[in-house]
C-alpha cells in the first residue's frame, strides 16, 4: 500500500503545480492581448516617423532654397570613444528562453564592441538581466526595474532624454539597444540595434520605400521642424523597443506555461495509470492472503 500512497501523493502534487501553471498561462494570455494592442498601435507611427527621418537624413537639400538638412543626432561620429548598451530583460522568470536569448546576444554585442570602442557602459532593465550581469562580474551603470509588460511613454521619456543629452554633449557617441523584437504572435527574436546616431535607425526595421524619394518643404523653417522631429523619432523608437520587449515577454511566458500545463497533464495521466495498476496489484495480493488464511482455518 505504501507504493500506491506515494504515487497518489505525487499525483496530487503535480495537480497543484498544474493549477499554478494554468493560472499563469491565463494571466499571461490576458496581459499579452493588452500589450500586443499597444505595440501594434505604436508600430505604424514608429515606421512612418523612422522613414521620414531616414528621408531627411539622405535628402541633402530642401526643394525651396537649397538649405542643407542637418541635425546633430543625424551625424555619425568619426571616432566612437564611448558607447552605451541598453539591455531589456524581464523582472520575472518562467518565460522560457526569453531572458537567455537577450543575455546571449547582449554578451555577444559587448564582446564585439570591446575591439572597437575604448569605453563601454552597460545599462540594464529587468531584474533577470541585472542578476545575469552581476553573476558574470560585468559592471552595470544604470539599473531599471520599473518597466513591466505595459510601459508608459512618460516612464521611457526621461531615459530617452538622458541619452539624448549625453549624445548631444558628446559624453556618448553610440547607443545600442538589445531587446526582443515582436513581429507577430508566432515570431519574436532578440535583436541588437544602434539607435544613436539616428542615421543607423532605419537599418534594422522593415520600411515601405517609395519608388521616388519625396522632397520636403519646411514651414516655418527646416531647423525648427528638425529640432522637434528628430529627437521625437528617437524617443518613440526607444519606446517601441520597450513595447516589443513587453509583449514578447508575455508571449514567451504564455507558451512556457502552456507547455508546462500540457506536460503536467501527461505526467498525471501516466501516474494515474501506474497508481491504478499498483492499487489493483495490492488488492489482488490482499484477496489472495485472505483466501490463503481461510483455507488454513478450514484445515
Amino acid at each position: 500500500m505504501a507504493k500506491a500512497r506515494a504515487l497518489d501523493r505525487r499525483r496530487k502534487s503535480i495537480r497543484n503545480i498544474r493549477k499554478i501553471t494554468r493560472t499563469m498561462e491565463l494571466i499571461a494570455t490576458a496581459r499579452f492581448k493588452g500589450a500586443m494592442d499597444r505595440a501594434a498601435a505604436a508600430a505604424a507611427y514608429t515606421r512612418r516617423i523612422t522613414t521620414l527621418v531616414s528621408h531627411l537624413a539622405h535628402s541633402g537639400l530642401t526643394a525651396n532654397g537649397g538649405l542643407e538638412v542637418s541635425h546633430p543626432l543625424l551625424e555619425p561620429r568619426a571616432e566612437v570613444r564611448r558607447a552605451a548598451v541598453l539591455v531589456l530583460t524581464a523582472n520575472r522568470g518562467l518565460c522560457g528562453g526569453y531572458n537567455g536569448g537577450v543575455m546571449r546576444l547582449a554578451l555577444s554585442r559587448l564582446q564585439a564592441l570591446k575591439s572597437e570602442v575604448p569605453e563601454i557602459v552597460v545599462d540594464v532593465s529587468g531584474k533577470r538581466g541585472i542578476s545575469g550581469f552581476r553573476f558574470r562580474g560585468i559592471a552595470i551603470a544604470e539599473r531599471y526595474t520599473q518597466f513591466e509588460d505595459r510601459p508608459r511613454f512618460d516612464q521611457v521619456e526621461p531615459l530617452a532624454q538622458r541619452y539624448l543629452e549625453a549624445f548631444l554633449t558628446r559624453r556618448l557617441d553610440r547607443l545600442d539597444v538589445v531587446y526582443t523584437r515582436f513581429e507577430s504572435h508566432s515570431r519574436q527574436y532578440p535583436v541588437a540595434e544602434t539607435l544613436l546616431p539616428l542615421v543607423e535607425l532605419g537599418g534594422g526595421q522593415e520600411q515601405e520605400e517609395p519608388a521616388e524619394e519625396p522632397l520636403y518643404e519646411f514651414l516655418p523653417s527646416a531647423a525648427s521642424i528638425l529640432e522637434e522631429v528628430v529627437p521625437a523619432s528617437f524617443r518613440i523608437r526607444l519606446f517601441k523597443c520597450f513595447l516589443d520587449a513587453g509583449v514578447s515577454e508575455q508571449i514567451a511566458r504564455m507558451l512556457a506555461m502552456k507547455a508546462a500545463t500540457e506536460n503536467a497533464d501527461t505526467i498525471i495521466s501516466n501516474l494515474s495509470m501506474t497508481y491504478n495498476r499498483a492499487r489493483q496489484s495490492q488488492i489482488t495480493s490482499e484477496i489472495l492472503e485472505v483466501i490463503g488464511g481461510a483455507e488454513t482455518i478450514d484445515k
